[in-house]
């Protein structure tokens, strides 16, 4: 239940480590704090800003209240001005978005100048909508003094048929996203002729959030970008900004195909940080095959988002799914509502799937400080300026270093100090992570991993500039070395046709409609109210069989649904309104073979490989959970067809000899292959920029490909992700942590902290953790030292 009530927005803010030692007050809820990192604050240092940059802008800066800019920020101005593309990589909150939007306005108002034509343009590019949206009101805002010399406008699936045009012909500041660039700019590009000949910079924003597949879809849409811009005679400048990342400059080349100077060294101020590592306790319930089972961290957050919203504290409780960041604000104002009836509405959900309406209003409440609480999906990680925050609670580690350090810094972000926690799941990485803050404080962030010539993704885009622009020899260099033996296969498949010297799309259907760059797996399922007709929202097609299939409990807005029926035929699910006591979770099956082996190292006797893999999953149960315990009340079989994905894995075998020499017998196999499994699906994100759900896994006793035993460990994208490769490259240090983790468990048979997984299809049965742990060790005795 809430600490002791402080009126909301009353008073003096108070300090992190004063809110910290409110929510630990009492002897158990003081012992879940495993660790806790002070991060000093820092002073910063300023610069002047470039010759180049327009007076005016300067003054409009200056009127928004900033006489300097910060060294980074001028630097990053600098190389734009001389026309070279830069990344800055800087923390949260350090005024990236000043450092391109300086040079941007500069150009455009240059351009208001010329005699004829529109003058210069710019294109801004955001993972989300929301992101787009908020820049808007920055640069609006921004730009005031400077009357129409800019007009900046959102142009997404959310903007208006009768507003396009206008944006086409007029707006000299175009903010949108990979998706409508993809699917809505470029196959219509002579329309946009005007815009696009004018076109000087190219903005792309949180550039670290393009990575795996979607990042490499990005990287060819930008590319189509450039052939169509070079088509027109222009040849923009590309202006990246990133959260703090490993190599950003190599990633931003990767993402662009250019050169890309870095900019690294943050010189903002920064308040004081306090971030603490929290461990929920454990319960007296028991969970499958009889294992301990942790409080969720659903609830612990629930209850630390409605603590601090009692101490009006204004916090954003940052969710891995968006049934999560729906029951967690479900809870706390149901809490909130037995201490006092005006705080539960000052308390709400923000996640992907809603309406275009609904999302506008919760980022204006969430801004101007209307609401006090929110629990949310990443959809609010990325750059929304909520300045104000004085607290995040992270539920769950969000599979990196750099995605948390992103979501932590959303608090302070006008310089004062802030408090973030990570509250730990019941899972290997997350209890891991609490007992060893060395691996989060302690490390670097990752760096981003795409791969442009994955044929699964670098095909479709090939087929969607021939349609643009008929393809030629010439335009292999921009798409990369794997563009040139696509083509035939290409050809062979009917969907380009060579005529001369270049390929043209001869199809009726739109080519861009090849490419799903967001792994959803097809169209997104139409979550529609049965009684009413009434459209709740969207759920992406690859989740529908786990989310949306009959008996689902489905969450929205604060109100729980049931699905009476999947339609997979016209990607519909209707549900009704109804508060069922459990949440409901999809059960899987999955088989792997063998496509391809690329490599293959000795291990000893064992052998580690890389390769190409076809996976079939079918979702073929459902678990009733009770709320808050996660305690199983029941199982439903369900009638769903099977799914194949063609993808790239990294897997291990073992001998009989080795398992001799493990203590591993016949008996105790299966289960120390499939703990071992688990648990290294779970430790892989410490290695590779991913996190569980992005990977799958599949041991067997006797592989009909291998025909010893096996793990797999796969990408679960279609051609591959990189997650895979980062884990055969890494391999040795990858299992070593595993092995010590489970190790490292003080639970006698296997629990959640260790080697069970949240998403098994075969309800963690069987595991053997003592078998795993031998196993494991006996694997890495052969291991190379270079492996």
């Amino acid at each position: 239940m809430a600490s002791n009530p402080v009126p909301p927005d009353a008073g003096a803010r108070p300090s992190p480590g004063m809110i910290l030692e409110r929510l630990a007050r009492g002897a158990t809820r003081a012992a879940r704090i495993t660790h806790t990192e002070h991060l000093p604050p820092r002073i910063g240092s300023h610069a002047d800003w470039p010759e180049q940059i327009r007076p005016e802008v300067i003054d409009a800066i200056r009127s928004a209240g900033i006489d300097r800019p910060w060294a980074h920020q001028a630097r990053t101005s600098e190389h734009a001005v001389r026309g070279e593309s830069v990344v800055v990589a800087t923390g949260t909150a350090s005024g990236k978005s000043l450092a391109y939007l300086a040079p941007v306005l500069s150009t455009l108002l240059d351009g208001s100048e010329a005699p004829n034509g529109r003058g210069a343009t710019a294109l801004y590019l955001a993972p989300t909508k929301a992101l787009a949206a908020d820049q808007r009101r920055a640069v609006r805002e921004l730009a005031t003094p400077l009357g129409t010399a800019v007009r900046p406008a959102v142009y997404d699936g959310d903007t208006l048929v009768e507003e396009r045009e206008w944006v086409r012909q007029y707006a000299n500041y175009v903010l949108t996203n990979p998706d409508m660039l993809h699917s809505g700019i470029l196959p219509s590009h002579p329309r946009w002729s005007s815009f696009l000949r004018a076109l000087r910079y190219v903005v792309i924003d949180e550039c670290h959030s393009y990575r795996g597949v979607f990042g490499s879809h990005v990287a060819q849409i930008v590319r189509r970008l450039r052939r169509i811009c070079a088509r027109y005679g222009s040849d923009p400048v590309f202006l990246l900004a990133s959260a703090t990342a490993a190599e950003p400059g190599p990633a931003a080349t990767r993402l662009t195909g250019l050169p890309v100077v870095e900019i690294t060294e943050d010189t903002s101020p920064r308040g004081e940080l306090v971030f603490a590592l929290w461990e929920p306790p454990l319960t007296e319930l028991h969970g499958e095959q009889g294992a301990p089972v942790r409080r969720t961290a659903t609830a612990e957050t629930a209850d630390l988002l409605t603590d601090l919203a009692v101490q009006g504290v204004r916090s954003v409780a940052f969710v891995r799914s968006r049934r999560g960041a729906e029951l967690i604000a479900l809870i706390a104002q149901e809490r909130l509502a037995e201490v006092d009836r005006s705080l539960p509405g000052r308390v709400a959900a923000y996640r992907g799937g809603y309406l275009p309406e609904e999302r506008r209003a919760l980022e204006r409440a969430l801004h101007n400080g209307d609401l006090l609480g929110l629990a949310a999906t990443t959809a609010l990680e990325l750059g929304v300026d909520v300045s104000g925050l004085d607290a995040v609670v992270i539920a769950g580690y969000p599979g990196t270093r750099a995605s948390l350090w992103q979501q932590a810094g959303r608090a302070g972000r006008s310089g004062q100090s802030a408090l973030a926690v990570l509250v730990a799941r019941d899972d290997p990485l997350d209890t891991y992570l609490v007992h060893h803050p060395e691996a989060l404080f302690d490390q670097p962030v990752e760096s981003t991993v795409l791969d442009p010539d994955n044929p699964y993704v670098l095909a479709p885009h090939l087929c969607a500039a021939a349609s643009e622009m008929p393809l030629s020899e010439g335009d292999f260099a921009l798409f990369g070395t794997a563009a040139a033996g696509l083509m035939p296969q290409l050809e062979a498949a009917g969907l380009l046709r060579r005529r001369a010297r270049a390929w043209h799309w001869t199809r009726r259907e739109r080519a861009a409609d090849l490419a799903d760059i967001r792994g959803q797996g097809g169209s997104p399922v139409q979550v529609v109210e049965a009684g009413t007709g009434r459209l709740l929202g969207t759920v992406d097609a690859a989740a529908a069989h786990t989310t949306v299939h009959d008996g689902a409990v489905h969450l929205h807005q604060g109100r729980s649904y049931v699905v009476k029926q999947l339609d997979l035929d016209d990607d519909v699910a209707l549900v009704e309104e109804a508060s069922p006591p459990y949440s409901t979770t999809a059960r899987d099956t999955t088989a792997i073979s063998v496509l391809e082996t690329d490599t293959e190292i000795p291990w000893g006797d064992a052998r580690l490989c890389f390769g190409s893999v076809e996976v079939t999953n079918q979702v073929v149960s459902f678990l009733r959970r009770k709320l808050i315990t996660g305690e199983v009340l029941g199982e439903t079989k369900l009638d769903l067809p099977p799914r194949t994905l063609r993808t790239r894995a990294v897997w291990w075998t073992v001998t009989e000899d080795q398992l001799d020499a493990a203590r591993v017998n016949p008996e105790q196999l299966g289960g120390a292959l499939h703990a071992a499994e688990h648990a290294s699906i779970g430790m892989l994100p410490l290695f590779a920029t991913c996190d569980r759900w992005d990977i799958g896994g599949v041991s067997v006793p006797l592989h009909p490909d291998t025909l010893l035993p096996t793990v797999f460990v796969y990408d679960g994208h279609p051609g591959g992700a990189g997650f895979a490769e980062r884990a055969f490259h890494t391999a040795a240090d990858w299992l070593t942590a595993t092995r010590d983790a489970i190790a490292a468990c003080e639970c006698e048979a296997g629990c959640p902290s260790c080697i069970q997984s949240p998403k098994c299809g075969n309800g963690n049965d069987p595991l053997h953790k003592r078998g795993a742990v031998r196993l494991l060790g006996e694997l890495l005795r052969g291991a190379p030292k270079e492996a």
